[in-house]
């Protein structure tokens, strides 16, 4: 069966994800799960171009991890034992791996197992094949290894870059594709696995993950202390998760808290005050949350994403500690992945929108029934105007504008933009706008509760909405929905956008730009959101005294809020203000999240003056950044080691 052929078989009768014969491969065939309504789900069938995985053959249904963590070397050693099912005949497993040392493969006795690594691929790792022994259904196999010291999803932290300063810090950062770069399984975004784990460390640090901790002390052992976890719902590899670090925590609510480092944890407790009233308001609209607790760890800077959805514990990025909970709609969005993404998951990352669209769209209706419809409209324009932005830098044509991507032989990374959440998210609010808010939020819970811990595919997807939502062709033709999966560009049909608050904030734009003086602004009583709003109505380029008088009488150089510094020192660079360069330098050196480093940097190294400061500051922040930005800001500044 051809590649082209997998992707365009219809729905079929039980959820299934095939591969093809060409590697690298990857399908997905997830164990039956429980869900809550009698109807039987479709049948989804993909192909992963990123995954060495045959899982039709032979895939991974369980991991069990035995690690130690050697903050000396930067090494986690130790082994993976991976319960495997496969299909009569079936005589080998292929696993992703990449950078992993791996010193021998024995089956559950201890009986080696013979086994070899194939040619490296570019991006995706080496596949590790490993010969089974006679027979079929279930077997155990053992793989002994260890990581290597520049893991691309293992960030190793000295003390120094840490908020406490006395202790070493350690996090996992697994998507897309990187969790084989630490745990040798078959990294497909639809091959769902469970897991357990035993992890030593150094004490007195502590270890969570995200799973269920079983030893919330730790257990002594010689060299440190031990930690157990289970995760009893599968999930897809990229949500194994791990951190090591010098934690406290706090309960939030009944099952809710917060972990941080000491000094920082009371503040991220205050600034997460809402966690959770937002998981009631959240299954309140689209059913139970099927995990158990719901904490946040908020990680030392270095920390490459705002959030990771990490299943049990979000990771978390210490830039949204504003002091006035002003940008908690990150939980919010983090908070939604437990249905759309953890629960339900792209099958493929060419699907990458059925994840983020759906959590973006999620997340601004937990905002709305918590803080108000005027707050959701104003962060729904906010985002409309970063995808009309992503759109007019890629080009209207640009396949990447499209929702269902194609990312063979690239890096999943590159479909993780605003198309993906935005255009997703407009897509979603476009169907509610045509059937209604009411019939819209029924389909959502059925469609969740049917594909619980299912992965899903564009096309089946609008499969889905047709039989249950889009009935007639009337309302088909209103929603157009195979424009805005397939087609390119925003379709002309998107719902318009407005917000009062920022009509009135583009009255005080006027203002300033007919000469007005910035004292003369009336901001007293701005939000974020309407700061954001009126920084990006500003043109891209002020003259010195223009940018000075805004910087002396709103403090914009010294804010705390990191978008809105984010939004300032963008304009700084396109009005080359030397005064916020200092304020700069400290900003690209100080945290590491991709969605502020990239831009700055690519505004930098957009003028010939820049370029040389851009290159200045990223030989000091280049070691503290993660992999994930590292490999961003290379391509932007044209870094050769």
């Amino acid at each position: 069966m051809t590649g082209t052929q997998i992707r365009n078989l219809a729905i079929l009768a039980s959820l299934t994800i095939v591969g093809c014969a060409s590697a690298p491969q990857g399908a997905t065939d997830p164990a039956p799960q429980p869900v809550a309504t009698a109807a039987a789900p479709a049948r989804v069938v993909a192909e992963d171009v990123h995954s060495f995985a045959r899982p039709a053959q032979a895939r991974v249904r369980h991991v069990e991890l035995d690690l130690a963590a050697d903050f000396e070397t930067r090494r986690l050693a130790g082994t993976a034992t991976l319960t495997v099912e496969r299909v009569s005949g079936a005589d080998e497993v292929l696993l992703d791996t990449r950078d992993l040392e791996i010193s021998r493969v024995t089956d559950a006795a201890g009986q080696p197992l013979e086994w070899r690594l194939g040619e490296p691929v570019e991006r995706l790792g080496r596949p590790l094949v490993v010969d089974l022994p006679a027979g079929a259904g279930e077997t155990r196999i053992v793989v002994h290894y260890r990581t290597s010291p520049d893991a691309a999803a293992v960030q190793w932290l000295d003390p120094s870059q840490t908020a406490g300063g006395e202790h070493p810090f350690l996090f996992t950062q697994g998507q897309a594709i990187l969790t084989r770069t630490w745990i040798p399984t078959q990294d497909s975004p639809g091959i769902r696995q469970t897991y357990g784990a035993r992890i030593t460390v150094p004490a007195p640090l502590r270890a969570v993950m995200s799973a269920e901790m079983e030893t919330p002390e730790g257990v002594r052992v010689d060299g440190g202390l031990a930690y157990e976890f289970d995760m009893p719902q599968p999930i897809p590899a990229y949500l194994i998760a791990l951190a090591i670090g010098d934690l406290a925590f706090r309960d939030i609510g009944a099952e809710t808290g917060v972990y941080a480092e000491p000094s920082v944890v009371d503040a991220a407790a205050h600034e997460f005050a809402d966690m959770q009233r937002m998981l009631e308001v959240a299954e309140a609209m689209y059913g139970p949350y099927r995990w158990g607790r719901y904490d946040v760890l908020v990680l030392p800077p270095a920390f490459p994403f705002g959030g990771m959805e990490n299943p049990r514990l979000t990771f978390a990025t210490p830039t949204i500690l504003a002091g006035d909970r002003s940008l908690v709609s990150l939980i919010a969005h983090e908070l939604a992945h437990s249905w759309s993404g953890n629960l339900v998951t792209n099958a493929t990352w060419n699907d990458f929108w059925v994840n983020e669209g759906f959590t973006v769209y999620f997340e601004r209706r937990i905002i709305e029934a918590l803080y108000g419809v005027e707050r959701a409209a104003m962060e729904r324009q906010l985002g409309r105007a970063d995808l009309l932005a992503t759109i007019e830098e890629l080009g209207s044509r640009h396949p990447d504008t499209r929702l269902n991507l194609d990312l063979a032989g690239r890096d999943p990374d590159d479909g993780m933009t605003d198309i993906a959440y935005e255009k997703g998210a407009t897509f979603l609010e476009t169907v509610e706008s045509v059937v209604g808010r009411e019939r819209f939020d029924a389909f959502l819970r059925r469609y969740f509760d049917e594909h619980a811990f299912r992965p899903m595919t564009s096309t089946a997807f609008l499969q889905y909405l047709d039989r249950h939502l889009l009935t007639d062709d009337a309302l088909r033709a209103r929603v157009r929905p195979d424009q805005w999966v397939f087609a390119m560009g925003l379709p002309d049909n998107a719902p318009p956008v407005s917000s009062d608050a920022f009509a009135r904030v583009e009255a005080q734009s006027r203002r300033f730009a007919g000469g007005a003086a910035a004292a003369e602004l009336a901001t007293s009583d701005w939000s974020t959101h309407e700061w954001l709003h009126f920084l990006a109505r500003l043109p891209d380029s002020l003259p010195a005294e223009r940018m000075a008088a805004l910087d002396q009488r709103f403090e914009l150089t010294r804010a705390g809020n990191s978008e809105i510094l984010f939004a300032w020192l963008r304009l700084a660079i396109g009005s080359r203000y030397e005064p916020a360069f200092p304020a700069l330098k400290r900003f690209l050196t100080s945290q590491g999240r991709r969605k502020f480093i990239a831009p700055l940097f690519e505004d930098l190294m957009a003028s010939e003056w820049g370029r040389e400061l851009a290159r200045e500051i990223y030989r000091t922040a280049r070691p503290r950044y993660h992999s994930v930005t590292r490999g961003t800001v290379d391509r932007i500044v044209g870094w050769s080691s």
